[in-house]
């Protein structure tokens, strides 16, 4: 014979339920106590502040003064500034499709036919997590006159190579080459996951149709790859337009403002002329293009990044 228990009154279990979604609440916000502080200290209060900064004439040393829009005025019709985003764009504009078509077609060519594919991917991953600045600094004996590559052109052709990092018509492609050879490893290992991720069954199924290679390629594989690439696209035009070390340590932003960045001409007027105020508004400069151009990449990824597989 059982015994039935009596359900308890319906104000106890509502008591109940609002203890347990007391406790879930405060253990909730324990566990993102340590991240919300950390976001406070070193995101929201460090961006908030260069705002504030980008509207004095903030020195190191000295007396500071409001100047309002002064500093934003005072950049946009200054002609060396406009050179700088100008050198700015034109490695954006160079090295994001350079490392997309170099990343892509490694990833390609690395397929699980390929023997040997786990030490490809490693030996092609390699430069990403080395330190840049050893890399960049391996690459500036490598370009300066005298070195490997001209040694070997030298050998080769009879002639020497170009003065790479110091002739004005050479210095940005130098930068670039080394930052596709620096950053291709980690969009490479993301086109390599999303071609696993593609049935091999849909690859086959159009073969038996007579769709041939080249078909394939447009009409399966990129559609299917569009979300990766999407994402790569926008980290790597992150990362372009906060390009630093390369030119730094190959040319100084030279030669003249050649290769210099805003990045580079940020650490300039902050930790070379202590001019926290106009390094601060290049950093807004900086933030704001970048809003602007991964907000037009959300916005145009509806006519070509395909979701649903």
């Amino acid at each position: 014979m059982t015994m039935s228990v009596p359900a308890p009154p319906a104000e106890l279990r509502r008591d109940a339920g609002r203890g347990v979604r007391r406790g879930d609440g405060r253990a909730a916000l324990g566990f993102l106590a340590p991240s919300t502080t950390g976001f406070l200290l070193f995101t929201l209060i460090p961006l908030v502040g260069s705002l504030a900064i980008s509207f004095f004439a903030w020195p190191v040393l000295g007396r500071r003064r409001f100047v309002g829009l002064e500093n934003f005025t005072d950049l946009l019709g200054d002609p060396i500034f406009h050179q700088i985003m100008l050198n700015t764009l034109i490695f954006v504009v160079v090295y994001v499709p350079l490392n997309i078509v170099v990343s892509l077609g490694l990833a390609l060519w690395i397929s699980p036919r390929i023997r040997g594919r786990g030490l490809y991917r490693l030996l092609f991953f390699i430069p990403t997590v080395t330190p840049m600045i050893a890399n960049a600094l391996v690459w500036r004996l490598l370009y300066q006159p005298g070195g490997v590559i001209d040694q070997t052109v030298q050998t080769v052709f009879g002639v020497p190579a170009p003065n790479f990092l110091g002739d004005t018509r050479w210095a940005m492609a130098a930068v670039i080459l080394m930052s596709v050879w620096q950053g291709f490893g980690y969009n490479m290992l993301v086109f390599s996951a999303g071609l696993d991720a593609i049935p091999q069954s849909i690859q086959d199924a159009a073969a038996i149709d007579g769709a041939g290679p080249l078909r394939r390629f447009w009409s399966i594989t990129l559609p299917m790859l569009s979300p990766s690439m999407f994402f790569a696209m926008i980290m790597t035009l992150i990362t372009s337009f906060q390009v630093f070390v390369q030119p730094y340590v190959l040319t100084r932003g030279g030669p003249g403002v050649t290769t210099e960045t805003m990045v580079l001409h940020l650490y300039r007027q902050g930790f070379e002329q202590f001019d926290l105020g106009t390094a601060s508004t290049i950093g807004w400069f900086l933030f704001m293009i970048i809003m602007l151009v991964t907000a037009l990449q959300f916005l145009g990824q509806k006519r070509w990044v395909h979701y649903d597989g």
